[in-house]
């Protein structure tokens, strides 16, 4: 999405709490409840995944807290 706000870090609360459409609120949740770190990318960019199978920095870490 060209509108988007990268976010080098953040939290599965924030991604509820201030209702980012990364993914639904039902798969952050249950994410946040079983501690599964999530990462957010761009998959059309050749490469990116990749990077992150690598553990490269790419996109948006969603932390457990």
């Amino acid at each position: 999405h060209p509108d988007a706000k990268k976010f080098k870090k953040i939290t599965h609360m924030e991604v509820i709490q201030k209702r980012l459409r990364v993914m639904d609120t039902t798969a952050a949740s249950l994410c946040m409840e079983n501690k599964i770190p999530i990462i957010v990318l761009d998959m059309t960019k050749p490469g990116n995944i990749k990077k992150a199978v690598l553990g490269k920095e790419v996109g948006t870490v969603v932390e457990v807290e």
